[in-house]
């Protein structure tokens, strides 16, 4: 696996196997590193790019704007570092949000796009404002590695110990006025009213007991965006790439094969 960073110096990433281009794109409070249980299967068949967002692991030092427009400019200015034109895009939570705003933004830079366990709006109902409200209050008040093992013990129930003190680590490791930037950056993406320009074709994959991100935002995104695929994944949460792995290459597979 290679890495580096690009001369613009906006992101850090890295890159691993040869063939049409797969981007990877992590959530909220984690890295490129969330990624690594399917890295290894995906670049079999792909060059796998995996940065890490601006704000997050080793591209923290970027400055904000932490905005979807400026994280999905980055990814764009990335691309051209690479010389790649055109790419398949997978976005996991946050990420997916990121990967929208790309195609929206970049629409010939995206052939295929990925969106699993992710929104248009993650303030639709009012649970989530109440919680999206409360997180950043949690960063500010626990710190980074309390309000990770929270985050992890509510949103990943079916994690093992194992990995799940390596996501907590993970999280806890991010800066945390970073975080709260980013995550008030988050509840304010909102992509509804824009879903029917997205033109490439577009699998959406949910787990069936998501508490994070509920089903009802996957609906969404499969009613909004035309001619997209819907998967659930039964028995799986917030963290299916971990508990249901094998399930989640299957499908992307197909998928990006068709």
């Amino acid at each position: 696996m290679s890495s580096a960073r690009s001369p613009s110096k906006t992101l850090y990433f890295t890159e691993r196997g040869s063939g049409p281009p797969l981007l990877l794109v992590h959530g909220l409070m984690v890295t490129g590193e969330m990624f690594e249980p399917v890295i290894g299967h995906f670049a079999t068949r792909h060059r796998v790019i995996i940065p890490d967002l601006r704000g997050h692991g080793r591209s923290r030092a970027l400055p904000p704007p932490y905005a979807a427009a400026q994280l999905a400019s980055d990814l764009s200015q990335l691309l051209d570092h690479l010389r790649i034109d055109s790419t398949a895009v997978l976005g996991y939570s946050q990420g997916g949000a990121i990967a929208q705003q790309m195609v929206l933004d970049f629409p010939n830079r995206c052939d295929r796009l990925v969106l699993a366990c992710t929104f248009a709006f993650n303030m639709a109902t009012y649970r989530e404002k109440v919680e999206g409200h409360l997180l950043p209050l949690l960063l500010q008040v626990l710190g980074t590695r309390l309000s990770a093992k929270l985050i992890v013990s509510q949103a990943a129930p079916q994690l093992g110990k194992e990995r799940a003190d390596w996501l907590t680590a993970l999280m806890a490791d991010q800066d945390r006025k970073a975080m709260v930037s980013a995550w008030k950056e988050t509840m304010a993406f909102d992509s509804r009213r824009r879903l029917a320009e997205i033109a490439c074709p577009t699998l959406v994959i949910a787990a069936s007991n998501d508490q994070a991100v509920p089903i009802h935002h996957a609906k969404m995104l499969h009613d909004g965006v035309a001619g997209s695929q819907l998967v659930i994944i039964d028995d799986a949460d917030h963290a299916l790439i971990w508990t249901h792995s094998d399930e989640f290459e299957r499908v992307t597979d197909d998928f990006l094969r068709a």
